[in-house]
């Protein structure tokens, strides 16, 4: 194990401080690596991995889902629609442009404007300075998830990211799937700089050694990120010593980790909500709520969950889980393949139809086998599938374009909420807001939409989960989408590799505070 790099060694001399630590190198073996160095392109688990390292958002969530400062050093409401916070004096950019209010309204408004993001920032009217370390986010209403939405201000250096590029093309510019200046350049205040990417092959960060946190006890100095497709294979990684982490451990292979020596197996139970939705614009038998409703009852989510997940996953039967306000716990699992073919009769299509299918191959656990088990049962009810799976990196571009009749989408709700899953997954579609982003069923009720709004102003919480209820009880009844099951979550690690506590639900482990034991 090397001793700490001379340039982290000499800025804590200069700045008057003793250590005795020693340094770690990390290489993980995730499943894919991020599609783009831009925090803002896409809304993705990989892109915010990517933030929790190069960046820092003013605001964070524990392993028990509580609130730390992070940027924000504290924070209040003021009256009904003001939340003010008051930021950390003395941090500066990995371009050495100190941090101040005007980064942090640079980013918010950059964010309203990002196709991805501005749904989750459409209840805000704006974000105003109050003096060069303090602003005010402004609510159009009373609004109770001002904290949450805050975990996705990851502040950008607003000098660095504006201005022309060579060829003249703006630096603040947010491209999807696109080249521009923010999908390969980055200046963060977080833990790590990206210092090499080859997109599909490897990314290399290096620990910035005027790093804020000084009160972290992190201790590794560079990460190299390998994206590794299959799952056996990086089991294989960690075992034989080639990776230190993986992500992703497949239900198949706990028990290998569990019985090998030197690796631990690392477990939370999860509410990202895998699921089908049924594209009405594409393919005309599903516009009708009978043919929707015989999918549903054709598909055994919960033998998805017995077989291929090997229980490491909760069958669904909506979209909140256990704990969230929505959940309504009179909605169950409906696979009956009676039903479903009695439902494909009354609705005119006893001979079946064919549709298409798009699913990921490296984005969810067995997401693959998930959509071939999928693919066979919807023939029991005579509807022919034309499956087609996708790396994830190819994948995202088609589900954009909503390419195929059914489509997969995994979901963990952006701000701990049930209502996100609706305004992204079940909404309206809606461009100028945001609302329904990721909605490729083309689903739309104006009843969900109103009661998601008036859910978002009201601050009574059992108010607030009765309408909620009432949003999921429609969709299950409308069969607006295919619930399949709430994925688990499971790393693996060299036994070295204290991993256990920085992982977290979200999915996006706090690799600035790991520390590494000396081999």
């Amino acid at each position: 194990m090397k001793t700490i790099k001379n340039k982290l060694a000499l800025a804590l001399i200069a700045a008057g401080l003793s250590f005795s630590v020693t340094a770690a190198d990390l290489k993980l073996g995730y499943a894919s690596d991020p599609v783009s160095l831009d925090p803002h392109e896409q809304l993705s688990g990989g892109t915010l991995q990517l933030s929790h390292m190069v960046f820092d958002p003013l605001v964070r969530f524990t392993q028990k889902m509580d609130f730390e400062p992070r940027l924000a050093q504290s924070w209040e409401r003021i009256d009904a629609n003001t939340f003010r916070f008051t930021l950390r004096q003395g941090v500066t950019f990995h371009s050495g442009n100190p941090l101040t209010a005007d980064d942090v309204i640079w980013t918010f408004n950059r964010l309203q404007a990002s196709p991805d993001f501005k749904a989750i920032f459409e209840p805000y009217s704006e974000m105003k300075k109050v003096d060069d370390y303090t602003v005010d986010i402004i609510s159009k209403g009373a609004y109770p998830l001002v904290l949450q939405t805050a975990t996705y201000i990851f502040p950008m250096d607003s000098k660095f990211y504006s201005g022309k590029t060579a060829d003249g093309k703006d630096k603040a510019e947010v491209i999807k799937h696109g080249n521009s200046f923010a999908s390969t350049h980055m200046s963060g205040t977080g833990p790590f700089t990206v210092t090499q990417r080859e997109q599909g092959v490897k990314v290399e960060f290096t620990r910035f050694a005027g790093y804020w946190d000084t009160a972290s006890k992190g201790n590794v100095d560079t990460i190299t990120l390998l994206p590794i497709k299959e799952d056996a294979t990086r089991v294989a990684a960690l075992l034989s010593g080639g990776v230190d982490m993986i992500d992703h451990v497949a239900p198949n292979d706990h028990q290998r980790l569990k019985s090998a020596d030197g690796v631990d197996l690392v477990t939370l139970p999860g509410t990202r909500l895998i699921s089908f939705q049924m594209n009405q614009n594409r393919n005309e038998a599903l516009k009708d709520v009978r043919v929707r409703q015989a999918i549903v009852h054709a598909i055994n989510n919960q033998g998805i969950v017995k077989k291929i997940m090997k229980g490491f996953a909760t069958a669904a039967d909506q979209q909140s889980p256990v704990g969230y306000q929505g959940h309504d716990s009179e909605l169950v699992p409906r696979y009956d393949v009676k039903k479903a073919k009695q439902l494909m009769k009354e609705a005119g299509y006893e001979k079946g139809f064919s549709l298409s299918m798009l699913a990921p191959n490296n984005r969810y656990v067995n997401d693959a086998k998930i959509a071939q088990a999928t693919a066979a049962m919807l023939s029991k009810i005579g509807i022919k599938v034309d499956l087609k799976t996708l790396p994830k990196a190819q994948y995202w571009p088609e589900f954009d374009k909503c390419a195929a009749d059914m489509l997969m989408v995994g979901w963990h709700a952006d701000t701990e909420d049930s209502a996100n899953l609706t305004e992204f997954l079940t909404m309206t579609r809606n461009e100028k807001t945001g609302k329904g982003q990721y909605n490729c069923g083309f689903y739309s009720n104006p009843e969900v939409d109103q009661l998601v709004t008036a859910a978002n102003v009201e601050t009574n919480p059992a108010k607030r989960a009765v309408m909620l209820k009432q949003v999921e009880a429609t969709l299950y009844n409308d069969a607006a989408f295919v619930p399949l099951h709430w994925q688990s979550t499971a790393w693996g690690a060299r036994s070295n590799v204290h991993a256990a506590a920085v992982v977290n639900s979200m999915e996006q482990p706090y690799f600035g505070d790991l520390v590494v034991d000396e081999k």
